[in-house]
């Protein structure tokens, strides 16, 4: 095998590989005889075939064989001599030639081909002296606490019927039928049967619960609402609805004390380390709000911070990906580009940027990852996939089975375990400030950025990459 290197530039190898007819006749009269040993074909004695006939048989498709083999060989050895680290499959590029080819077949020339590759950049990782981050962290006063521990308190009143000529009031909870229409039609999820509301929860449209009160059990009524135009439901947002209800049972609450007995039905010791866990829990969440917006700045600082030679066909992979998740977004919606205010060529240009972005900050946070020795165990990733298995009920040893046999499934559970590893290892190395704030003024801030983001993404500026945070 003779490789000679045609083309270095940037990110782009090119490679001559001559695959010699000598030895690919070789490859093939090798795995002739040991056919041969084993075939059993009519009219021959076992191990007695003449190799010409087994050629004849066999021989075009064992060279095919071969020849990939050989392929791969070649590949390998360009990658092992040269040290090379690949962004994608390498390219072959076989004779045009027809009759070229036909004599490789036949081993009667040798066979010539080009290889086309495209190498990872070199990332230098650095140190992360000059990331500065500012950490938001919420302040949990003792009121929400309260206010956490009552909702839950709520949740497990105790109700006692009422009988007889009892109306419905505030507080109470009632067991109503309803058949919904829109215009006069039914429509999906619009009926129910036997459905808990508690009156006054704000747990169904508004306006629906008002109507209720009043009613005795048995009696029927016709509710009408309108659902709010951000209803989740786009063919019903905005419309007027019509449910006819029956009251079937109304319960009226009981009192319920937040002290040590309640904690102890909830589990835990007494009200204090009820408390104590309700803290925690919400610090928790805090955490994880406040995370999203630093998480995005340390990203952004990333991407100013780095800059190399992307290898072209992962942009494309992740731009094509990109683009067939927003074209299915907008057909979805039913509307069109011109509908945004906006064209084909803009969107294409501002999604590769972003597309760019994400292949940038994926490549230098697998270096600094791997210079980092940072790594995801059997048992956190075995973790990962369990807590997404729970979201199939029933179903959950089908869905661990289904992903713990397929590797790049299970790629898709240790990449972002991976990420979020190296994450925190470059907030560790880098300059972090805290500033506490109340949790109100956290999701304003947070939200206020998320939306400052989406503005720059209109802009073509990116966002947070979704293989990147």
């Amino acid at each position: 095998m003779q490789v000679t290197e045609t083309r270095s530039e940037g990110l782009k190898r090119e490679y001559k590989v001559v695959l010699p007819a000598d030895d690919l006749a070789s490859r093939v009269e090798s795995q002739l005889n040991e056919i041969k040993a084993k075939a059993r074909i009519k009219g021959f004695r076992p191990g007695k075939v003449p190799v010409a006939h087994l050629r004849r048989l066999y021989g075009r498709s064992i060279m095919a064989e071969v020849m990939q083999e050989a392929v791969n060989d070649a590949n390998r050895k360009i990658v092992e001599d040269n040290a090379l680290r690949l962004a994608g499959a390498p390219k072959i590029d076989l004779p045009k030639d027809q009759d070229e080819l036909e004599k490789a077949f036949e081993s009667k020339a040798d066979l010539s081909y080009v290889v086309a590759l495209e190498v990872l950049p070199k990332v230098e990782v650095g140190s992360f002296d000059d990331v500065e981050i500012e950490r938001l962290v919420a302040d949990i006063p003792e009121s929400e606490i309260d206010a956490a521990i009552k909702t839950i308190a709520e949740r497990n009143r105790p109700f006692t019927p009422k009988d007889g000529e009892a109306v419905a009031e505030t507080g109470d909870k009632v067991t109503v039928d309803f058949v919904g229409k829109v215009g006069g039609e039914e429509f999906q999820g619009g009926s129910a049967q036997d459905i808990d509301i508690v009156l006054g929860s704000g747990s169904f449209i508004p306006g629906f619960e008002d109507q209720i009160i009043g009613m005795k059990i048995g009696e029927e009524r016709t509710v009408n609402v309108t659902f709010p135009e951000a209803y989740s439901e786009p063919t019903l947002a905005g419309k007027p609805a019509e449910f006819a209800v029956t009251l079937k049972a109304v319960a009226a609450p009981g009192t319920l004390d937040i002290n040590d007995e309640f904690a102890k039905g909830l589990g835990f010791d007494d009200l204090e380390k009820l408390r104590q866990s309700m803290r925690a829990s919400l610090e928790r969440e805090a955490s994880l709000v406040s995370r999203r917006k630093w998480k995005r700045e340390l990203l952004d600082a990333l991407d100013r911070k780095y800059s190399f030679d992307l290898p072209d066909e992962l942009v494309e992979q992740e731009f094509s990906a990109i683009w067939r998740q927003a074209e299915a977004e907008l057909k979805a919606s039913g509307r069109t580009l011109a509908d945004e205010g906006t064209t084909e060529e803009q969107e294409r240009a501002t999604y590769r940027r972003i597309a760019e972005r994400r292949v940038r900050l994926g490549l230098a946070l697998a270096e600094i990852g791997d210079v980092a020795g940072v790594k995801v165990s059997d048992e956190e990733v075995a973790q990962a996939l369990f807590e997404r298995a729970r979201q199939y009920p029933g179903m959950e040893k089908q869905f661990i089975e289904f992903y713990r046999n397929n590797a790049e499934r299970l790629a898709e559970i240790r990449g972002p375990l991976f990420e979020e590893k190296v994450i925190d290892h470059v907030l560790s190395q880098s300059k972090v400030t805290d500033r506490h704030v109340g949790k109100d003024e956290l999701l304003t801030e947070v939200e206020a950025a998320e939306k400052a983001a989406e503005d720059e993404a209109q802009k073509g500026l990116g966002t947070a990459p979704a293989a990147a945070g």
